[in-house]
């Protein structure tokens, strides 16, 4: 069982890719994914996420086959 993570702006240049492919084991949850791949950082205000395209919450819940995504906030001027 595996989910896909993507990275944006920023993030991508952070970890020096634009996905990847995560087994599933324990990851339930986008705090958890995010813990996993930030090599356990806290995560930070500066980070939004989504589950499925859809925005979600550190607490939102991850299961096989989902796409989570983290990237930082939006601006426009």
């Amino acid at each position: 069982m595996s989910i896909k993570v993507l990275y944006f702006a920023s993030l991508k240049e952070v970890f020096g890719h634009g996905e990847e492919r995560l087994k599933t084991d324990g990851l339930n949850t986008v705090g958890k994914v995010w813990r996993q791949v930030s090599k356990g950082h806290d995560i930070s205000q500066q980070v939004l996420f989504s589950v499925n395209q859809e925005y979600a919450e550190a607490s939102s819940l991850v299961k096989d086959g989902d796409e989570v995504a983290f990237f930082p906030p939006v601006t426009g001027g």
